[in-house]
């Protein structure tokens, strides 16, 4: 944990190649740093040289030059102000932090409250703040809940509670009435990355699944529902997707608006699975309904025994298993797409394949010896 005081903030300002002081326009708060989400936001944001970045978790972080971590409990309201009080010079606040409960209606009070502590914490504090990015999905559109009409539009009409990612929105909309600040929403589809310990990373869900059936010489089974194998799907690269963010953030237009976000095409598992399984160097077979979460439970001895075989990193098997996730995702044997026209009528028009996002992180992750 680090300590800021007057003297010791900002940190790691860099230097100059003629030795002078980096200078900064911006000072991004990324709450929830470690996910899948943030950790590519941050890697960006890194890219760009007007930022300095402050990742918020509860894990910590290492340090680096434009780059402090510091651990701190958000469901904490004193922790809170106590570990950011001296974060006057935030400009933009990206929150994509995330508490998973049992229910739906237990993700409500956890959700809200971490991002209402941390607002409350920093807008009084921080006289520059510029905007506040929230990052959703399409759990706003009803799409956790069952069929939903396709393609969803930032303009739906809302659906009957409880919903956190609405409270949020609601709260912020609240809170910047009257204030120079603004809002954006950001509402992305399965977001593919390669953070480790993620709860929702189906690309490394399918990695590893892909890994293990090599390993015990299967071919490549879809595991999900029937009528989820020919469904319209689509995702969004977490990469694209932190572009996308700080476009929202920083550009006019954006101001207090929401927008989905994704690679810009669609997909049906019945005509990519053959195509990912082929990257593994493995043949597919019929779909067959598996619960992954069950089928995967006792295969930690034998990924153990994959990491020495193979000299890959020691990750935990938790870190590199989201099993309950790819269960939903595979289960949803109704359409699930959105409309990301408005995007493009703002100015964002960057795109990538899914196929080839999906190979990208097969190929990072492979550099990084997560998978063999």
């Amino acid at each position: 944990m680090f300590n800021f005081t007057s003297e010791t903030w900002p940190p790691y300002s860099g230097k100059t190649k003629k030795n002078k002081q980096m200078k900064t326009k911006y000072t991004a708060l990324v709450v929830g740093a470690n996910g899948v989400i943030a950790s590519s936001l941050i890697d960006h944001l890194l890219t760009l040289e007007d930022w300095q970045v402050i990742g918020l978790s509860r894990k910590g972080g290492q340090n680096k030059e434009r780059l402090q971590y510091i651990s701190v409990d958000l469901l904490n309201r004193e922790n809170t102000e106590q570990q950011l009080k001296h974060l006057t010079d935030v400009t933009h606040i990206f929150y994509a932090a995330f508490q998973d409960r049992p229910t739906w209606a237990e993700l409500v009070a956890p959700n809200l409250a971490m991002l209402v502590n941390v607002v409350s914490a920093v807008e009084p504090i921080a006289h520059g703040l510029q905007h506040i990015s929230l990052m959703q999905g399409y759990k706003v559109y009803g799409a956790h809940l069952g069929p939903f009409k396709t393609p969803a539009r930032e303009t739906d009409a809302a659906h009957m509670p409880p919903e956190f990612n609405v409270d949020q929105q609601q709260f912020l909309e609240q809170q910047q009435k009257g204030k120079q600040w603004t809002w954006s929403a950001i509402r992305p589809s399965v977001v593919g990355g390669t953070a480790l310990g993620n709860p929702m990373n189906l690309a490394m869900v399918i990695a590893v699944y892909a890994s293990i059936s090599k390993e015990l010489g299967l071919p490549l089974r879809f595991p999900g529902k029937p009528g989820a194998y020919n469904k319209l799907l689509e995702m969004t690269d977490a990469g694209l997707l932190a572009k996308a963010t700080v476009w929202a953030a920083t550009d006019p237009r954006c101001a207090n608006q929401a927008f989905n976000i994704t690679n810009g095409d669609l997909f049906r598992w019945e005509e990519l699975w053959p195509k990912l399984a082929s990257w593994f160097d493995l043949e597919t077979a019929p779909p067959l309904p598996m619960q992954l979460q069950v089928i995967m439970a006792d295969k930690a001895e034998l990924w153990k025994s994959m990491q020495e075989k193979y000299g890959l990193e020691k990750h935990s098997y938790d870190a590199v298993s989201s099993w309950g996730f790819g269960d939903v995702v595979f289960s949803w044997d109704y359409d699930m797409f959105g409309d990301s026209s408005k995007s493009r009528r703002f100015g964002f028009h960057e795109y990538i394949e899914t196929e080839t996002m999906f190979y990208n992180l097969f190929e990072e992750m492979r550099q990084k010896k997560i998978i063999p």
